[in-house]
């Protein structure tokens, strides 16, 4: 997963390592810390299997900082981690890395992952009112008032995710009404 955020952010614009861990902290960081100690060594893996470069600038004055920029195989890299749609673009930190990137794919994409990500939620909402059920009677009241919490922000993420997928299906259908307009006007 940190691939693919690095990626997306030196698809953006070339950074030195500061800089990256700065940008992942202040667009992740709500729901995902990154370490110095797992930064580098993934900028080292993604630079030795040629997907980022670096870079250094001319106008550096005094200790000379290591910038990072994307490649050719790096974007097709970025591309492929992006639309990938296994377990962990469903999980709440895979989607929310993904989410992050999605103006970079295709409507039918972004509407794929969006649905996927809602089934997972279903499923995640179906076993915390099993649980819930099974429970009730044996359970203190915090732990009780927890999961009826996290039973109300599932629904509410599945319910955000409902608007997203109508969003994105309007945004889908308006090109080609624009064409069937423009057609009908050329006609008259």
């Amino acid at each position: 997963m940190l691939e693919l955020a690095i990626l997306g952010l030196l698809k953006e614009r070339s950074m030195h390592g500061y800089q990256l861990k700065k940008h992942l902290t202040d667009t992740l960081g709500s729901f995902w810390q990154v370490s110095y100690g797992s930064l580098y060594p993934t900028l080292r893996r993604l630079q030795r299997d040629g997907a980022v470069e670096m870079i250094f600038p001319k106008d550096e004055v005094g200790r000379r900082k290591n910038v990072y920029r994307i490649t050719p195989e790096g974007e097709q890299l970025f591309a492929e981690l992006l639309e990938r749609a296994g377990a962990e673009a469903s999980e709440d930190n895979g989607f929310s890395v993904r989410l992050t990137f999605f103006k970079y794919l295709k409507p039918e994409t972004r509407i794929r992952l969006l649905e996927r990500r809602r089934a997972y939620l279903e499923g995640r909402f179906s076993d915390l009112k099993q649980s819930l059920a099974a429970y009730r009677e044996r359970i203190d009241n915090y732990t009780l008032s927890l999961m009826n919490h996290q039973l109300a922000a599932t629904e509410t993420d599945i319910r955000w995710l409902d608007d997203l997928i109508r969003a994105e299906q309007v945004r889908e259908a308006e090109p080609a009404s624009r064409r069937r307009r423009a057609s009908q006007k050329e006609r008259a």
